[in-house]
């Protein structure tokens, strides 16, 4: 499959609610019939320095997965650079191709070019099979995470 990153735009949006809400979870948390919602968030990603919701697109344009990658400028581990990644999808059709890999490696890549000295995720436990592949790629369960609802 050839594919190439780039940048969401606002364009995109249909095509990423459909992808977010492309599973079990997702079906319950998203709303790909109302894109107002997603258009704000996007403008607000936008706007803030080291925010990107990257697209995997194959030749045809079409979006074949996302994530979103965020730098996170902190005081801890003698102000150490972190890179976020979040929301890591994989469209149906291209599922168990490697996409989802080569998407990772370039959030990877990508983080060390920015000078990030840390990359992290987090995953729902409900997703095991997500889960194994990130430990497959050198993720470590290194903390605990925790989520309020608000």
């Amino acid at each position: 499959m050839n594919i190439s990153f780039r940048s969401a735009v606002e364009n995109d949006l249909a095509a990423i609610a459909a992808l977010l809400a492309d599973d079990g979870l997702g079906r319950a948390r998203e709303t790909p019939s109302d894109l107002e919602p997603y258009r704000a968030a996007l403008r607000a990603m936008q706007a803030q320095t080291g925010n990107d919701y990257i697209l995997a697109v194959d030749e045809g344009g079409a979006v074949m997965g996302c994530l979103q990658y965020t730098l996170i400028p902190g005081l801890s581990r003698s102000g150490m650079l972190r890179a976020q990644i979040e929301g890591v999808r994989v469209a149906g059709a291209a599922r168990g191709q490697g996409l989802g890999e080569r998407m990772l490696r370039h959030a990877i890549e990508r983080a060390r070019a920015d000078g990030a000295a840390l990359a992290q995720l987090t995953s729902d436990l409900r997703r095991a099979d997500a889960i194994r592949f990130y430990e497959r790629l050198g993720f470590v369960h290194s903390h605990a995470g925790m989520k309020l609802d608000l």
